[in-house]
């Protein structure tokens, strides 16, 4: 299959992208000089003449900060540009597929969210990313919104999680906000997901909008730090558990702009797709994500 995919230097991006190229697929992956996603006519120009069978967009702006000091380039981004993939893939008949985050959600309730939650977003960078859902699903019924959160295990694009991991390796002090709460997702297993939801047969294809994280009960960012450090223990790569002091997030002055507090998302929709996609993956509870992302982590860096 061609895919032209969009992002593929990103954190979830590269991940996805080698996954597809060694499944055999045929890989676009434009660089930012070849397809300025600020400009939606340049966007819509490639996917119309690039004759992709799909076309999956894993690129945004995603710095609340950076979406707070430059709103209009990230509508572009976030918005204007996948509205523009939407209605080129609707002339060409390509499948397509586009990410987002739990940041469209409000957080303002604790537990998880299936995908009839309410959609309020507080910060900019979650208005620009639901009005991309809103702008791809409006010009592109049959399109797939895939929510993603925590994204993490790509040693090449650190998250906090790995981030903490080499502060702890190196002996630094560490801390870790204990008031918000989501669920940690492997870029790997997005990876494996999208590749199986492409291979769905023409006219029985998942459309609308799915959730795809780890499952399990929400964990803070200090619940995930403080299991990746106990990996790290057992796996032998930390002699002891070090401490992992508590932060709150009205302390955090660092962010410059609203996080919501509640956004963990239940996947039960896509699992139970995934279930009857021959060789689909399951998605893991967080636990066993972590120790996946941890154990990655220290062999990539020579911890064990």
């Amino acid at each position: 299959m061609k895919i032209l995919l969009f992002g593929g230097t990103g954190r979830c991006g590269r991940v996805l992208g080698e996954w597809l190229s060694e499944a055999g697929h045929e890989l676009l992956a434009p660089a930012h000089g070849d397809c300025d996603l600020r400009d939606a006519a340049a966007v819509s120009r490639l996917v119309l003449g690039c004759g992709a069978e799909a076309v999956v967009n894993a690129a945004a702006i995603s710095g609340p900060e950076t979406c707070l000091d430059d709103p209009l380039t990230a509508h572009g981004v976030n918005a204007m540009a996948p509205a523009a993939m939407a209605l080129a893939c609707r002339h060409t008949g390509a499948r397509l597929i586009h990410l987002s985050t739990d940041y469209v959600l409000d957080g303002r309730r604790a537990g998880l969210k299936d995908e009839s939650a309410k959609c309020r977003p507080i910060n900019v960078y979650g208005e620009s990313k639901r009005e991309g859902e809103l702008e791809v699903l409006e010009a592109l019924p049959e399109a797939l919104v895939v929510r993603v959160s925590w994204i993490c295990g790509n040693p090449q694009k650190p998250s906090f999680v790995e981030s903490t991991l080499a502060k702890a390796l190196a002996a630094q002090p560490l801390a870790a906000i204990a008031d918000k709460f989501s669920l940690p997702t492997d870029a790997r297993d997005i990876a494996a997901a999208l590749a199986a939801l492409l291979q769905e047969p023409e006219g029985d294809r998942t459309a609308g909008v799915v959730q795809l994280c780890s499952g399990g009960e929400p964990m803070s960012w200090h619940g995930c730090a403080s299991a990746a450090l106990r990996c790290a223990v057992e796996l032998g790569a930390l002699p002891s558990m070090p401490e992992l002091r508590e932060q709150r997030l009205d302390e955090a002055s660092f962010f410059r702009d609203a996080r919501p507090r509640h956004t963990a998302m239940s996947n039960a929709r896509l699992a139970a797709r995934l279930s009857r996609l021959p060789g689909a993956p399951v998605l893991p509870e967080a636990q066993l994500c972590l120790r996946r992302v941890t154990e990655r982590y220290l062999r990539a860096v020579g911890a064990l």
